[in-house]
């Protein structure tokens, strides 16, 4: 059964639609499958996506609203270049966009800022708001007790005739049960007063829009590949990554970071990946194992929080505020490791099967903002939270599985079908991501006018897994803000290749 014409007719219509809705960031799915094609050869591919993910307010939000479509609709293209300059020796240059991010919440929710909103949640302002009034009421002494009932009555405390008032009153208040409650009565009213405009204008303080984030990445991976026979490709090389992004968070579900904004500039960093091939052409059959290290990336985020002087009602928390605004450093953001199998072979005449295993090490990414974590660990304590949170982690790793039949029909046309599931990065997960991975089925066509030349589509259908949403303050815990159920994406994807 000679398949050697199949190699690269099944591989190739498959993608350029690997990742599209993955697990947490995970976009493209860095696959290096140009890299592997006989020959000299060249490809040019643009994905995208039509994400619906809906849900409603659940768990520890007051209310029950709808939440409409947060995902935005988002496209990335990719491109590659593989040399074979001698049979033992083959040279690469891949460029995708691996990890991303697009959400805009929109509506009325705990995700978009309204008049109703609380710098923290009402049952926690309830509390701070009653012990503000307890500990201001109780630390007045008599003489200031009576001074606030005498003042707020119109009495000039700074003249004679007030002053014999103040002393009368006084004497009265020591020693008549009925002038003690009532003043004290009064001036206990003046306090909650006074307490109550305080946290009308901390309040005041919340940032108005909605829920925004979009995170961008690039790579340029450089690979060069030994082939010691026919059978074997051993390959390396480095990584050159960049990423940048913005952060919006808004409404009643981020309490006190409802007004943060951060702005993170685009960073360049490097990486390496490493793996092994290995094929029989007469029958179709490739396998290949992809290693990706982490990418560490430091920058200088520029955020800014409009409710930071709100921490003056937290205990020491002016001081904390004013050591924050002053505060600057570097936030590290660490992609993810992972590996790539890639397995293919013929299984009849025309016909090949194929299969991609993905691990990404999700469990270990977070990302926390320098003044954000300050504010997380002033604030941690009220949330059991000591030491902090960050704005986004997961709690699983990602395994994708996608296998499908590959058939070539004629010279010109080719066909495939295919099944893909992906496990999530956990469940509960980030608000900025509320979905727990996939199942989806796909197909692809693939059109070659020339022998050196073809013409790849596909579409897949997703149905995406249910998740409840939880925020950054509530990660690592069983609470959330809200769950996603019933959701679904659509991916198209359109690729041209040359050999050469």
């Amino acid at each position: 059964m000679k398949l050697k014409t199949l190699t690269t007719a099944m591989i190739l219509a498959t993608v350029p639609l690997t990742g599209a809705f993955a697990a947490a960031l995970d976009r493209s799915g860095q696959s290096i499958s140009a890299f592997l094609q006989p020959g000299n050869y060249f490809e040019a591919g643009i994905s995208v996506l039509d994400p619906d993910v809906s849900g409603q307010e659940a768990g520890t939000s007051a209310t029950n609203r709808q939440i409409g479509d947060m995902a935005g609709d988002y496209y990335f293209p990719s491109a590659a270049l593989k040399l074979q300059p001698t049979k033992n020796f083959s040279f690469g240059i891949l460029y995708d966009q691996p990890f991303g991010a697009d959400v805009a919440y929109s509506g009325t929710n705990v995700f978009v800022s309204d008049a109703t909103n609380t710098i923290l949640p009402p049952e926690s302002l309830a509390v701070i708001r009653q012990n503000t009034i307890n500990t201001t009421f109780n630390n007045l002494s008599a003489q200031q007790r009576v001074g606030a009932a005498l003042t707020a009555r119109g009495v000039d405390l700074t003249t004679t005739a007030g002053q014999q008032a103040f002393q009368q009153t006084l004497t009265q208040y020591n020693t008549i049960a009925q002038v003690k409650a009532a003043i004290d009565a009064g001036v206990l009213a003046g306090v909650e007063s006074a307490v109550d405009a305080g946290l009308a204008d901390v309040n005041g303080l919340l940032g108005t829009g909605n829920t925004k984030v979009e995170v961008d990445t690039q790579n340029l991976s450089f690979i060069l590949g030994y082939q010691p026979t026919e059978n074997w490709n051993i390959y390396g090389g480095a990584v050159y990554q960049t990423i940048k992004g913005s952060v919006s968070l808004r409404g009643q579900a981020y309490s006190l970071y409802n007004g943060y904004d951060a702005s993170i500039p685009e960073d360049s960093a490097v990486g390496w990946l490493a793996g092994f091939a290995y094929q029989i052409p007469e029958i179709a059959l490739k396998a290949s194992l992809t290693y990706r290290s982490e990418v560490d990336h430091k920058v200088n985020v520029t955020e800014s929080l409009s409710t930071l002087s709100a921490l003056a009602l937290l205990p020491n928390g002016a001081e904390a505020a004013a050591a924050i605004a002053a505060a600057s450093g570097e936030t590290t953001i660490t992609t993810p490791q992972s590996v790539n199998l890639d397995f293919q072979t013929g299984i009849m005449a025309n016909t090949v099967a194929f299969a991609n295993v993905r691990w990404v090490d999700w469990s270990n990414f977070s990302i926390r903002p320098y003044k954000f974590g300050l504010v997380s660990e002033a604030v941690g304590p009220l949330v059991s939270r000591p030491n902090g949170f960050n704005l986004v982690e997961y709690s699983d790793d990602q395994w994708s599985v996608t296998t499908g039949v590959g058939r070539k029909l004629n010279d010109q046309w080719a066909g495939n079908v295919s099944v893909g599931w992906d496990s999530g990065a956990g469940n509960p997960v980030s608000t900025l991501g509320p979905t727990e991975g996939y199942w989806n089925v796909g197909l692809g066509v693939q059109y070659s006018p020339t022998p050196a030349t073809f013409i790849a589509g596909g579409v897949k259908y997703f149905w995406l897994g249910d998740a409840k949403a939880q925020t950054g303050a509530q990660s690592g815990g069983s609470d959330y803000v809200a769950e996603f159920e019933d959701n679904n994406a659509l991916a198209y994807g359109l690729k041209i290749g040359y050999k050469f």
